[in-house]
């Protein structure tokens, strides 16, 4: 485990912050003309995610408050996506200035964790998403690699290879050839085409 890895195990704050800025500065320099462009998630296009992630940061400041994650809205409509995503992010970094934020037992869709293990499972959601984001917008180049790196050790301790499908909302891991980069390697363990583009 590298210095960098330890330290965010102890303390995932600062990861989530690095990747809640790489997506906020991706949806900032995506034109919303863009909107109808597919994404790799199937069931998105670019507007539908951008609409998405807005619900993210939002639900990730709920939950870390304790409160329901229901009260969050899974989708925001927006009309002005970086002033939507900015508010949104500062609702959440106000929850996350609390320590108590890391160790308050807080309900996710999937249970009961700690606050600092329900960080760590948006960290992985924010990073595949901002990877679907970056391909279907030609920007994969921009993406932070150690982001991957640690996101795919936490996607492959609470996500197994298999079963996957049912309630299991990812289809089986893509194989990738030896030497593949880290991002991708975390999508294909999510069940997306790494090597996927608006073409395909």
């Amino acid at each position: 485990m590298t210095t960098t890895e330890s330290a965010l195990r102890a303390d995932p704050r600062p990861l989530l912050a690095r990747v809640l800025d790489q997506t906020g500065a991706l949806i900032a320099d995506t034109d919303e003309s863009q909107s109808s462009l597919p994404t790799p998630c199937a069931e998105f296009d670019v507007g539908a995610l951008v609409g998405h992630l807005q619900g993210v940061v939002r639900r990730i400041g709920v939950v870390l408050a304790g409160r329901p994650f229901f009260e969050a809205p899974s989708h925001v409509d927006s009309t002005d996506w970086a002033a939507d995503w900015a508010d949104g992010r500062a609702g959440t970094d106000a929850v996350l200035a609390d320590d108590e934020s890391l160790t308050r037992a807080v309900t996710v869709p999937w249970g009961q964790v700690p606050g600092a293990a329900a960080i760590g499972s948006y960290v992985g959601e924010l990073a595949v998403h901002s990877w679907d984001l970056a391909a279907a917008t030609d920007r994969t180049d921009a993406l932070d690699g150690e982001l991957a790196v640690i996101a795919l050790a936490a996607y492959q301790q609470m996500l197994p290879a298999e079963p996957r499908g049912g309630q299991i909302p990812f289809a089986a891991p893509v194989p990738v050839p030896d030497g593949a980069d880290a991002y991708a390697r975390l999508v294909a363990w999510t069940g997306r085409d790494p090597y996927w583009t608006t073409a395909a």
